[in-house]
C-alpha cells in the first residue's frame, strides 16, 4: 500500500438544518499544515464532527476553512481545537486561527 492510499479520507456528510442557520454564526479560519485534498477533507470532517456545527467547507488553495455553527453550543475556540484534533494522528499537524466571525446569514449571502 502506498503512502497516498494510507492517507485516504472518506468525506463526512451531515444533513443541513436550514432553520438553525437563521441564528447561526459563521467563522473563517486560517489553517496551516494542509498539504493535499485529503488534509482538507480531514479538517472538514473534524469540523463537521462537532455537535452544533451546521456546515463546513475548506478551501485548500487558500488555506481557509469556514463553518456555520450554533453559538449556544459551540465557540470559535472549539472549532480551532477541532482542526488541531483532526491532525492528531502522528503524521499530520494542523493549526487554525480565527480570521473572522459574523452572523451566518450575512456570510452565506453569495
Amino acid at each position: 500500500m502506498s503512502e497516498k492510499d494510507n492517507c485516504h479520507v472518506e468525506p463526512m456528510e451531515k444533513p443541513l438544518d436550514e432553520a438553525a442557520l437563521v441564528s447561526a454564526q459563521a467563522v473563517y479560519l486560517a489553517v496551516s499544515g494542509m498539504g493535499c485534498p485529503n488534509c482538507a477533507a480531514r479538517v472538514r470532517n473534524g469540523l463537521l464532527s462537532i455537535d452544533g456545527v451546521l456546515l463546513a467547507d475548506v478551501n485548500l488553495g487558500m488555506n481557509i476553512a469556514a463553518a456555520a455553527y450554533d453559538p449556544e453550543r459551540v465557540t470559535p475556540e472549539d472549532l480551532t481545537q477541532a482542526v488541531t484534533d483532526a491532525g492528531n494522528d502522528g503524521r499530520h499537524h494542523y493549526v487554525a486561527e480565527v480570521v473572522k466571525v459574523l452572523p451566518a446569514k450575512d456570510a452565506l449571502r453569495w
